[in-house]
């Protein structure tokens, strides 16, 4: 046997996981809990409703504003399809708010930016999901005010951003998974100001 061939056999035989199956794995015990603390707003009336977006706002606008000066869009060409701070702010105006930021959030390196846009490309998933609940509400205020949270459908925004996380090559995956856990600590501390 040559040496060294058992590694490569150890190597072959192993899966390793990829990416998005670390930032997954590292991150789902602050997506439980964030899942569990914003399902203490009621979707379906207006004030639940609000606090929600006004939540969501506190968080979101300043990782936006933090993946801007960070150079997202050099990572994301697409970025301007993908951000949402603008339709947030339009669903808080309609319900009679502003949107503001809640949390700080500091400047990214490109394994960051990609942390952090696996935490915000993630959430639209999560977005379908929501819809189905306002759309059960009697106030036709809040059915009128969810751009946030249609953003981007019909799109292939989730399965290109996988597309560019597995070919995340070059990445520090540490840094990747420590900026996507700061974007949950982010939201969760919105939602706790909201």
């Amino acid at each position: 046997m040559l040496a060294g061939a058992s590694d490569v056999s150890t190597r072959v035989g192993r899966s390793f996981p990829g990416l998005r199956e670390r930032l997954r794995d590292a991150t789902a015990a602050a997506h439980r809990e964030l899942d569990a603390q914003l399902s203490s707003f009621d979707l379906t009336v207006f004030s639940g409703y609000r606090r929600f977006l006004q939540a969501s706002a506190g968080a979101l606008l300043p990782l936006e504003a933090a993946l801007v000066e960070s150079g997202v869009a050099k990572m994301f060409p697409d970025w301007p399809e993908r951000a949402r701070s603008a339709a947030i702010s339009a669903d808080l105006e309609r319900l009679g708010r502003d949107a503001h930021a809640s949390v700080s959030v500091s400047p990214m390196t490109p394994s960051g930016v990609l942390g952090t846009m696996y935490v915000l490309e993630g959430s639209r998933l999560g977005a379908k999901f929501l819809l189905k609940t306002v759309a059960d509400s009697a106030d036709p205020r809040v059915g009128e005010a969810t751009a946030y949270l249609s953003h981007g459908a019909g799109k292939r925004l989730w399965q290109s951003f996988l597309a560019k996380l597995a070919g995340g090559e070059g990445y520090d995956e540490d840094e990747a998974i420590a900026s996507a856990g700061a974007a949950f600590a982010a939201f969760e501390l919105a939602a706790d100001r909201a």
